[in-house]
């Protein structure tokens, strides 16, 4: 998939941070190495019986907008992990999402589920700065990322104790995930050239993904019914955030509970 203008963009910001990172390195890669908790294990979480419900603490996105005003996210990441969610995604990123990095470390401190790093990562130090602010596991954007750079962080990522979330769009993006090592593939239904969203994207896909990767269905999910139709396609779980923050609170957990049981 080219990558669209946004994407560019984000990149860009992306790459001036890594910069900034860069001129702490060997502060947080010392830090990383001292973490004494083991990360959880994604993975196994994702097969615990009934469909995966990962959760995202969400503000905002360039599609969307503002989401949620009152944004609480410790409150958010509560009500999830109250509702039966299996995991909660974190979205770090400041400029795009209106996220931050110690959104995560306060959640990780209040909540015992993994935790994702939902962020735009193109560099080790964004995985080596994920763990020791608490992270599980991270996001990895195969349309972000050159082949070579794809597995390396893939790689790293399994010697952390981390196994990566790696998101396609396309049969040519599944097939360099698959390549640089992925074993859990999630597919965004939402083309981020247009954001357009195909829910039939998913089923379109799912049966070229191999029985030993584990498929997560993500975006445009807005029902227990939209759930329930990605679990036919073979998904294993699924990646919701906008949907849960608007039914606020009181109402998310109602949510996540029904759709764990498709």
């Amino acid at each position: 998939m080219a990558i669209p203008g946004i994407l560019v963009k984000i990149i860009e910001t992306k790459k001036r941070e890594v910069a900034e990172l860069e001129t702490r390195r060997q502060q947080i890669i010392q830090d990383a190495k001292a973490v004494t908790r083991m990360p959880i294990d994604f993975k196994n979480a994702l097969t615990c019986g009934g469909l995966a419900v990962i959760s995202e603490v969400k503000k905002a996105s360039p599609s969307a907008g503002v989401i949620c005003e009152n944004f609480q996210p410790v409150d958010i990441a509560r009500s999830y992990e109250d509702g039966g969610a299996t995991a909660i995604s974190v979205l770090t990123d400041i400029d795009y999402f209106q996220g931050h990095p110690d959104y995560l470390k306060a959640i990780r401190q209040e909540v015992k589920l993994p935790l994702l790093r939902k962020d735009f990562i193109i560099d080790e130090l964004q995985i080596y700065e994920a763990l020791t602010l608490g992270a599980d596991t991270f996001l990895l954007i195969v349309a972000i990322l050159t082949p070579e750079r794809l597995k390396e962080l893939i790689e790293l990522g399994l010697q952390l104790g981390m196994t990566p979330l790696v998101e396609i769009h396309d049969e040519e993006e599944l097939k360099i995930a698959l390549a640089a090592g992925a074993e859990i593939i999630g597919i965004n239904n939402r083309d981020l050239r247009n954001f357009t969203v195909d829910m039939g994207l998913t089923a379109k896909l799912s049966p070229l993904v191999p029985e030993n990767c584990i498929l997560i269905g993500e975006s445009g999910i807005k029902s227990v019914e939209d759930a329930k139709g990605l679990r036919e396609s073979g998904c294993t779980g699924i990646l919701i955030g906008e949907t849960l923050v608007r039914e606020g609170l009181e109402y998310c957990g109602a949510m996540i509970a029904k759709m764990r049981e498709c």
